[in-house]
């Protein structure tokens, strides 16, 4: 079994007022979507706390409770395109993954195929995992796969079945790998200004975690 790392982050990795302590307990039992709308951040870049925060690949995830969505869209047609940029929800009324379908993709030019790549903190909740399937069948020049950093609530039954479903619609699955964190660090991490890019330092555990939550992942699949 993983190593289990309970951390207390601070008010600015989280962006939570200061009691957001309080209800701890109660907060891992609600389910993404029965919480209140915050706003969508869209961007090109992430500032470095929250990736080393958010996207730590930890079993229990104490206050990592938005979703950090990388993405890079290969759009194939006349002339391929490449966009790229990141999305945060905390918990939006439209999630991460929801708004990339509705604010994202839609400005990317027009092609016969999208190749999406998303990197995300964890995995999409029971109701994106819907959306997601939706927008495979609509689009079918749409190829997405989506590397994640954490499964979310994988031991609930609904949710394994949303993991397949997903695989099922078309959608690529696969856990981030150290290397994978790497990318994100250097293509969607925000450096300091004036400072040499400082190269990505791996946490510890993140080779054994990755490894735990691949198991979890074929299990389920």
């Amino acid at each position: 079994k993983m190593a289990e790392k309970q951390e207390e982050p601070s008010n600015a990795q989280n962006g939570e007022p200061d009691n957001a302590e309080e209800g701890e307990g109660k907060k891992k039992k609600v389910k993404r979507e029965d919480l209140p709308p915050f706003e969508i951040v869209t961007g090109e870049r992430l500032p470095a706390i929250f990736f080393k925060f958010q996207f730590r690949n930890v079993e229990y995830s104490s206050g990592r409770n938005k979703t950090f969505l990388c993405y890079v869209v290969e759009t194939q047609g006349k002339e391929p395109v490449t966009c790229r940029g990141y999305l945060e929800d905390e918990h939006a009324a439209a999630h991460a993954e929801m708004a990339f379908f509705n604010t994202i993709l839609p400005t990317c030019q027009a092609g016969t195929r999208h190749d999406v790549t998303w990197y995300v903190s964890s995995s999409p909740c029971v109701t994106c995992a819907q959306g997601i399937c939706e927008a495979l069948r609509k689009n079918k020049g749409l190829r997405l796969t989506i590397m994640v950093g954490r499964l979310f609530m994988w031991e609930e039954p609904e949710m394994q079945a949303a993991l397949r479903s997903m695989k099922e619609a078309g959608c690529k699955l696969r856990i981030m790998k150290p290397q994978d964190f790497e990318y994100v660090w250097k293509n969607f991490v925000e450096q300091e200004e004036g400072e040499e890019a400082k190269s990505f330092v791996p946490w510890e555990d993140i080779q054994e975690n990755f490894q735990y939550y691949e198991e979890k992942l074929l299990e389920i699949l």
